[in-house]
């Protein structure tokens, strides 16, 4: 079974309505749908917003319905030089730009793991930007240039949106040697959750903005028009390449 994970209802409202055999099931206060999406078994939920209710979901998802994969489809913001507004980030590792427990351990470091980075599920990112690749031509149809970008994906428990904190984020992880194209709130944490249970995980994440002072500008028309829209297209060409 495949977990496709959202951090906003409006992200799966397409893809809940193509699911076949579908049921609904209400478990640790959140809803999970279950059925078959383009010849996959598969459960649809929200993550919920940051790292703390996303990485339970995950764990709920892998301990309650055993899901041997798991795909987050969202939005964040653009960090990386190029990484523009309507593009899409495949997460390649992903990194907790909050965590610090200096001096015990290295910033960044989570700690007793000895592990800063943890990388995306190799088959699933080359099948992820296959399926942008893909879907690439229809979706430049809009006002974006859907361009590909493959890299490091930044989580952490804020919302960024000013020119002064992404600079500030960007340089103390260029110090350490990190150097993200994208930064949100759930990726990291689900990708930990899944590396502690061996399941193999991959984070699409479509542009709304640069995490500067705009970045709350028709933020909902964004997320209805254009990420919702990507999210279909993709996770629907992914699913059918695996």
């Amino acid at each position: 079974m495949i977990a496709i994970l959202s951090a906003l209802a409006e992200e799966q409202t397409g893809l809940v309505e193509c699911m076949t055999r579908v049921e609904c099931v209400e478990h640790a206060g959140r809803t999970f749908w279950l059925g078959h999406l383009d010849g996959q078994e598969v459960v649809l939920t929200l993550s919920r917003i940051g790292k703390v209710a996303a990485a339970l979901t995950a764990t709920a998802l892998i301990a309650k319905w055993g899901v041997q994969r798991m795909v987050f489809t969202g939005v964040a913001g653009g960090t990386g030089p190029g990484v523009a507004v309507g593009d899409v980030v495949v997460g390649s590792h992903y990194l907790q730009h909050d965590m610090d427990a200096s001096p015990l351990f290295p910033r960044y470091e989570i700690p007793l793991t000895g592990q800063s980075l943890f990388p995306a599920n190799p088959l699933l990112l080359e099948a992820a930007c296959a399926a942008v690749r893909e879907v690439q031509s229809d979706l430049r149809g809009g006002r974006y240039r859907a361009d590909l970008h493959c890299g490091l994906i930044a989580s952490g428990d804020r919302f960024v949106s000013a020119s002064s904190e992404v600079h500030a984020l960007l340089a103390a992880a260029a110090a350490s040697g990190f150097h993200p194209l994208a930064v949100e709130m759930e990726g990291a944490a689900v990708a930990q959750v899944c590396a502690d249970y061996q399941v193999p995980f991959v984070a699409i994440r479509t542009i709304s903005d640069r995490a500067d002072d705009a970045a709350h500008t028709d933020f909902p028309q964004f997320v209805r028009e254009t990420a919702s829209v990507y999210a279909l297209a993709i996770v629907r060409k992914m699913l059918r390449l695996l």
